[in-house]
């Protein structure tokens, strides 16, 4: 019905008029509420100077206000830049800069982040006057424009923006919406941080296509969502298999009698936790799948999967969607979902998607017999902590900065409460063999990078097992 986002967002105040739209502490807006400030947000960004096609980063966690920039900026024609609020101010330096952003939004001092933009950039608080202060505005967009761009980190250990449209981005989430039970009236309880792809797409754009009320949580914490669920009778709550695991340890469960909808993913979920989930939880519906930031969707289980389709395979292919598996074992991907491209990097986007159209994800897999897809590995070393992507890559490059590192080897190793962990293997440099300890260059990694990325253990060895071309064998390590 809509080509753009800004065109099914504003006529969500048509659509569901006074229902509730946001519910954020005191803060509630109805969708005809929230639509008439989205359009004065869109004025704001206007009068800052933002024109069509124009770069907007947002640093901040779940809010009201998150909302309304992200969706203001959209509808006064800007492209969308969210920033990861776990990043410190180096890394979301890097991420404005090379977005060449028109100013960027900040929740001042949210956990305990100071940010000083580049010169010239304006830092505007999302909890200032900003996004109230312009008159009623609306820019036209094609469904083939850029909406957002969602830097993901890769093997080269440099984050990569990938750019999306407006009307891939609406089709996708239609079909997640429908699979995942997402209905008009529902009440949705955000975790999923809106700087990724879930959930500003499968959050926030779902609810504006269902008519769902928006409920965004800043972080997680366990006795604040079980009191959310029960004060705001939710109905809907996706999060990673750690937020389950935390949900079946609560023990008045009548607290949680509302619940009906969940999707869980993001890491390998043992077929005795979706057990639990059906038996000990009121919900009725638990869908999993695979996505990435560059494909949206991709795989997505169905209604009526037994618990074993859903723990140990990530769903059938989405509609209109190809997915095959390399020689190799790498999953690749193809069709409308596919990103137009990397961000000012043809070389990156040339390297990841071939002259055929198709994606190379760098994760392994394969079909069961019934055309599920199973994920097996990641081919380019990725390992997930508490439903975050790490990269090795990336994480040797910030270690390496360090004066008493030589080299260094990242891997994820178990860790019963997040799933995997970081554990680097470092080669000291010969003078400072013994003036530098496991502790130190843990406290060092966690002051200088994103809590999920630090690697909770430290390895010291004498060399590093290379192969014949200088590569580290990192199966050994494991």
């Amino acid at each position: 019905m809509w080509e753009t986002i800004p065109e099914m967002v504003l006529n969500a105040a048509d659509r569901f008029g006074d229902a509730e739209a946001i519910v954020d502490g005191p803060l509630r807006y109805t969708f005809r509420e929230v639509v008439d400030r989205i359009r004065c947000a869109a004025g704001a960004f206007a009068d800052l100077g933002v024109e069509k096609g124009d770069r907007v980063a947002v640093w901040a966690p779940n809010s009201a206000e998150w909302i309304i920039a992200a969706f203001g900026l959209l509808t006064a024609g800007g492209v969308l830049v969210p920033v990861n609020t776990r990043f410190k101010p180096e890394e979301a330096g890097d991420i404005i800069t090379r977005s060449a952003a028109k100013a960027v939004l900040v929740h001042e001092g949210f956990l305990g982040q100071d940010f000083t933009a580049p010169a010239g950039i304006p830092v505007i608080d999302l909890k200032s006057d900003f996004l109230s202060g312009g008159w009623p505005f609306e820019r036209a967009v094609s469904g083939d424009d850029v909406s957002d761009v969602i830097f993901t980190s890769g093997t080269t250990g440099r984050p990569k923006g990938a750019m999306m449209g407006h009307r891939q981005t609406l089709r996708m989430y239609d079909e997640w919406a429908t699979l995942a039970d997402l209905r008009e009236g529902d009440r949705y309880l955000q975790i999923n941080p809106y700087f990724h792809t879930f959930g500003l797409k499968a959050g926030l754009i779902a609810s504006f296509l269902r008519g769902a009320t928006m409920l965004p949580l800043a972080v997680f914490d366990i006795d604040a969502v079980v009191s959310l669920i029960e004060r705001e009778r939710v109905t809907m709550l996706p999060g990673p298999p750690t937020m389950y695991h935390s949900l079946l340890t609560v023990a008045d469960k009548t607290k949680l009698s509302t619940l009906r909808a969940g999707v869980t993913g993001a890491a390998d979920i043992p077929v005795e936790l979706v057990r639990r989930i059906h038996s000990e939880l009121p919900f009725t519906s638990l869908m999993t799948g695979y996505g990435l930031t560059e494909a949206g969707n991709v795989t997505l289980s169905r209604p009526g999967d037994s618990f074993e389709d859903v723990a140990t395979t990530a769903g059938l292919p989405c509609e209109d969607v190809e997915v095959r598996v390399a020689d190799d074992g790498e999953v690749l991907v193809r069709g409308y979902g596919v990103m137009q491209g990397y961000l000012d990097d043809p070389a990156a986007t040339a390297n990841a998607i071939d002259n055929g159209g198709w994606l190379h994800t760098g994760d392994l897999g394969n079909f069961d017999k019934a055309g599920r897809l199973r994920i097996n590995g990641r081919k380019k070393d990725m390992f997930i902590v508490g439903g975050f992507n790490a990269y090795p890559a990336e994480i040797e490059g910030f270690m390496l900065q360090h004066p008493a590192i030589a080299q260094v080897a990242v891997i994820g190793v178990p860790d019963e409460r997040l799933g995997q962990v970081g554990k680097a293997f470092v080669v000291a440099h010969h003078e400072a063999k013994g003036a530098v300890s496991e502790a130190d260059l843990v406290s060092w990694c966690r002051q200088r990078m994103a809590g999920f990325k630090a690697p909770r253990y430290v390895e010291f060895l004498g060399e590093l097992p290379l192969n014949a071309t200088g590569k580290v064998m990192k199966d050994r390590l494991r």
